[in-house]
């Protein structure tokens, strides 16, 4: 098994219609740190292919950057309705989204990850992707099931067993799983 992120601001315009907005890298990298031959010549052909494709020794530092944005960012969306460059830009929403972060950071910590990133600049990484809406926003509004428990209650439940607080983390995650059962059981009544 090989390790990747993908860094692409999509969205499905219609069934079998991508626009792709931002990004061009695909991190690649072992699980256990090594930086195998296989993971270089995947990344040569996705160079090939005109994408930026590093290969990392550090792949879970950077899942966890990832989870950092994601954990915050993709709930408040689809609560909100609103674009990565809304939530980083409005002054009260932002502030959550920054304590999330910090929560998140927190629990990486105590698994001995030390992010190469800080919350600013992943706010400020969010705020440059602009109108975009987030990959669970844009699942809820297709109907499809919310990638939530993956995501945001991940954080809870290992802050839960690390004995990390995530009260912010757990409050947004509290409201975006009910507002996925509520989508869910109006998707079931239609006719």
């Amino acid at each position: 098994m090989v390790g990747s992120l993908v860094y692409f601001a999509t969205d499905i315009v219609e069934p079998g219609v991508i626009r792709h907005t931002e990004g061009n890298r695909i991190s690649l990298g072992e699980p256990d740190g090594t930086r195998s031959e296989r993971c270089k010549r995947i990344a040569e052909a996705l160079i090939k292919a005109g994408l930026r494709c590093p290969v990392t020794a550090r792949i879970r530092h950077e899942i966890w950057v990832k989870i950092l944005g994601n954990a915050a960012f993709n709930p408040i969306s689809a609560l909100t309705r609103a674009t990565l460059v809304r939530m980083a830009t409005d002054p009260e929403v932002a502030a959550l989204v920054r304590n999330i972060m910090g929560e998140v950071e927190a629990v990486a910590s105590r698994l001995g990850v030390e992010l190469p990133v800080s919350i600013e600049q992943r706010m400020a990484g969010a705020a440059k992707v602009g109108e975009h809406k987030t990959s669970m926003l844009q699942d809820l509004q297709a109907g499809r099931p919310m990638e939530l428990e993956c995501i945001a209650g991940a954080v809870v439940e290992l802050g839960e067993r690390l004995g990390v607080p995530a009260p912010h983390t757990r409050a947004v995650y509290a409201c975006a799983k009910l507002l996925e059962t509520v989508a869910a059981a109006g998707r079931s009544q239609k006719p």
